[in-house]
């Protein structure tokens, strides 16, 4: 396993990826990537058990399902540099016939990426199915899913919460980027959900929060105490609190980031606040 310092550089070279992958076509969606550069790094770098190689029956290995697909810039470069592909095709990132669409995609057979999403609402439902499959099969290994706090606004996902609650799909984590931010603008103005933890607690699911969601420590020691709470009959929840473009000071916090690109001097500035640690593709 790496090292804290080790997890901090890797995390500061996937900011790296995700600015120079959207400046490049001037389009994707930076804020949101940022903000869950920890969680990605951690998930893949320390907690989930991956098999070499990549096949889409997933068996005897842990599975991860992204349902707010538009990060996918994030996903993109965590998957290279974790040996899914060569960190060389982040450069094609959104170009016509890349295997690297502004949302995954499932048709070119890019490994690691296990359904297309992007359609928001959705992956919570595909990851129940994972899980109950898990069951079914025998295979003791968990599925993870993450979903935007704005995603939660889509209706579906509350059917599937109900559904995983009732049926006690215990080996699924499902974690909340709770960076308060969404396209149009702050959640609680576009559409206040209220207390997310307590809706959750209501639909039986255990919930845990992770109040610093750009803390590497503090994503290893959620992550690791929401797996020492699977296996008791109920789904588990993280609520992780994340700041919208985290990592670089002009699009900290702000909506105005949620899907546009950096113009060649800001790019710069961005690279300068993330100097390169493994090396740029």
């Amino acid at each position: 396993m790496p090292n804290k310092q080790q997890l901090e550089d890797f995390a500061t070279q996937v900011r790296r990826d995700i600015v120079r992958q959207v400046h490049k076509v001037n389009s994707g969606h930076p804020g949101g990537s940022l903000g869950c550069t920890e969680f990605f790094t951690v998930l893949y770098q320390e907690i989930m058990d991956r098999k070499e190689g990549f096949d889409m029956d997933g068996k005897d290995e842990d599975l991860f399902f992204l349902s707010n697909g538009h990060i996918s810039p994030v996903f993109y470069s965590v998957l290279a540099r974790s040996g899914y592909f060569p960190v060389e095709e982040l450069s094609t990132f959104r170009l016509i016939d890349s295997r690297l669409q502004g949302h995954p995609t499932t048709h070119e057979g890019l490994p690691g990426i296990r359904i297309a999403s992007g359609s928001l609402g959705q992956g919570m439902s595909v990851a129940i199915g994972a899980a109950n499959t898990k069951k079914l099969n025998g295979d003791n290994h968990l599925v993870y899913t993450l979903h935007g706090d704005g995603e939660l606004q889509e209706g579906q996902n509350w059917e599937a919460i109900m559904y995983a609650a009732a049926n006690k799909v215990d080996n699924l984590i499902s974690t909340v980027d709770l960076n308060h931010q969404q396209i149009d603008g702050c959640t609680d103005d576009v559409l206040p959900m209220g207390s997310l933890k307590a809706k959750f607690e209501a639909f039986g699911w255990d919930v845990l929060e992770v109040k610093k969601g750009n803390n590497i420590s503090a994503v290893i020691d959620g992550l690791n105490e929401a797996k020492s709470r699977t296996g008791k009959g109920k789904p588990v929840c993280v609520l992780l609190y994340t700041e919208m473009g985290h990592g670089v000071d002009y699009m900290m916090g702000s909506h105005a980031w949620h899907g546009v690109a950096p113009n060649d001097e800001q790019l710069e500035k961005a690279l300068a606040q993330n100097p390169e640690t493994l090396g740029d593709y």
